[in-house]
């Protein structure tokens, strides 16, 4: 969730070369700063500069590699985790029990429907089945597990569309 002074950040402080430069970073983080420059119609220090302004500013996260999972084997889940109690700090428990699993990729409080929807990354049914008695099983908060397989995988785009300026 976006707080107030990370919304202020992309709506006033983000100009017409921060969101090139953002999109082309999410295209292809990997280019050199000479070719995201020329891509971006600015000066290699310009580029240089904006970029390390933008991380500082939390805009960019974190530049990661996306490993095709077709490529790496394993199982891919959803799950919608429903509580006993909702109360703020037991779900920020199990939130936090969660997202220090390996196998959770992301991790939603969602509403309405289940409190908690994950993303997993398994490497077999085994690990799957290991995961349900550390997160599901051992806590008596959680209430409800409905867990959906991914057996196709039609779109995984992780680029945020900028809004205009």
């Amino acid at each position: 969730m976006l707080t107030s002074t990370q919304e202020s950040i992309s709506s006033e402080v983000l100009d017409a070369i921060d969101r090139r430069l953002l999109t082309l970073l999410q295209q292809d983080a990997s280019r050199s700063n000479q070719a995201l420059a020329e891509a971006a119609h600015v000066s290699p220090a310009t580029a240089l500069r904006r970029v390390r302004r933008l991380v500082e500013l939390g805009v960019i996260e974190r530049q990661v590699a996306i490993v095709s999972p077709q490529r790496a084997g394993g199982l891919q889940a959803i799950v919608e985790v429903t509580l006993d109690r909702q109360g703020a700090e037991q779900v920020a428990a199990f939130e936090a029990r969660a997202v220090a699993d390996a196998a959770v990729q992301q991790c939603y409080r969602v509403s309405p429907g289940p409190d908690v929807v994950l993303v997993l990354w398994l490497a077999d049914m085994p690990a799957y089945h290991a995961l349900v008695q550390r997160l599901f099983t051992q806590d008596a908060n959680v209430r409800n597990v409905k867990t959906f397989f991914a057996t196709h995988r039609a779109k995984f785009e992780p680029r945020v569309d900028l809004p205009a300026p």
